[in-house]
């Protein structure tokens, strides 16, 4: 199981709404992208803002894009917001650092996607796509893959 299909991808944004129900959590919109950082999937729920695509599309493809999950990149840009800058520079403003964009692995550990949501505050966030991606049967990394 090397790509992540659509199917997959859907099941892994109901997941993630799913969980935010339960918690009672703020309108989620949910991104998943595959391993080329090309969107596979999305869902915006009633009452999410109009933003909500772009910041989850942005936790994800950050995410992707340096090989770690977006809290990585939140305390890095808290260190060295010069190299965040340089970062959202190059990448045309789609990496978001914030947390709520987590890697989804294969079971060699292998990356084959993101997902990115917002929504809430973004450890909600963040909540939501680990559980996500667990309960579907893939391996989050929220931080270094090693």
């Amino acid at each position: 199981m090397n790509l992540l299909t659509l199917v997959d991808a859907s099941h892994i944004i109901d997941s993630a709404l799913n969980e935010a129900r339960k918690n009672n959590f703020s309108p989620l919109a949910v991104a998943v992208l595959d391993a080329g950082g090309h969107l596979i999937a999305f869902k915006r729920e009633d009452g999410a803002g109009i933003a909500r695509f772009d910041i989850a599309f942005g936790k994800a493809w950050g995410s992707l894009g340096m090989g770690f999950g977006s809290s990585e990149l939140t305390r890095r840009s808290q260190k060295n917001p010069q190299f965040i800058n340089t970062l959202t520079t190059i990448s045309q403003g789609r990496m978001v650092p914030s947390p709520g964009g987590v890697l989804i692995l294969n079971h060699e550990k292998v990356i084959i996607g993101a997902i990115g949501i917002s929504g809430d505050i973004g450890e909600n966030d963040e909540i939501c796509a680990v559980s996500a991606i667990e309960e579907n049967g893939f391996i989050a990394a929220n931080g270094i893959v090693s």
